[in-house]
């Protein structure tokens, strides 16, 4: 069955959400990402995006002491992303609650570095972020386009034993419009043993089921959740 993986986005220290990564198009859903959390696991939930937007702007963790709330009022496994980019960001975040890191930015601008935290941590803890813009990497939390091509991308880091890729079509982030499906089964009949997680889109459970019948072994989704799109009763049934 495909993972549910609810995502929390923190500016400021409350959950948003953007549209298509835009900083000037945000909506604030609540100002205790504490507590939001503790509501999805409430319902069944068991692991969380945690998305640090403060973070990938500035090109380091800012939001690590709402990580730190959410860890200490859940037992979720919380994967996080936005703004690690050195040693000291990737030990806050783990000594924070983490369990797994994604990076993106990261693995584009300092390969070398990602490379070396994969080794020492292991492809269980870290994760590759893959948010594509135009068939191309984008990287700053959206803000820059780099002219890493997405398939190449993923060839690459699958060398050098990545494992889990989270991919966010970013056109179509935050803006209801279904999940870019197409995109993933392309990405999964190149890389079959990818275990590859959706995201950007999601609008409604049929969507969640259209990923789970491609075969896409984990979806995150936001919007759809805060809007009421999908609703605590929809995930319970589909855990069931």
């Amino acid at each position: 069955m495909i993972e549910l993986i609810p995502a929390i986005d923190i500016i400021d220290g409350k959950c948003v959400r953007l549209s298509q990564g835009d900083y000037d198009r945000v909506k604030e859903y609540s100002a205790s990402p504490a507590d939001v959390a503790k509501e999805m696991e409430d319902h069944g939930i068991r692991r969380l995006h945690v998305v640090d937007l403060d973070g990938a702007k500035s090109k380091h963790v800012v939001n690590w002491r709402t990580l730190e709330q959410i860890a200490n009022a859940t037992d979720l496994v919380i994967d996080f992303g936005g703004g690690v980019k050195t040693d000291d960001d990737l030990r806050i975040v783990f000594d924070c609650g983490a369990q797994m890191v994604t990076g993106g930015s990261i693995a584009v601008k300092e390969p070398a570095t990602f490379e070396r935290w994969l080794l020492k941590y292991g492809a269980e803890k870290m994760i590759l972020g893959a948010d594509v813009k135009g068939g191309k990497i984008a990287v700053t939390g959206w803000l820059e386009d780099s002219d890493r091509e997405l398939m190449s991308f993923l060839q690459h880091y699958t060398e050098q034993g990545v494992q889990q890729v989270i991919c966010t079509e970013i056109s179509r982030d935050g803006m209801l419009q279904g999940p870019a499906i197409s995109l993933y089964k392309d990405m999964l009949a190149r890389f079959p043993d990818l275990h590859l997680i959706a995201s950007g889109g999601v609008s409604s459970m049929d969507d969640i089921v259209q990923l789970a019948e491609a075969q896409v072994p984990g979806v995150i989704f936001g919007k759809a959740l805060y809007e009421g799109k999908i609703t605590f009763t929809d995930i319970e049934k589909f855990l069931i």
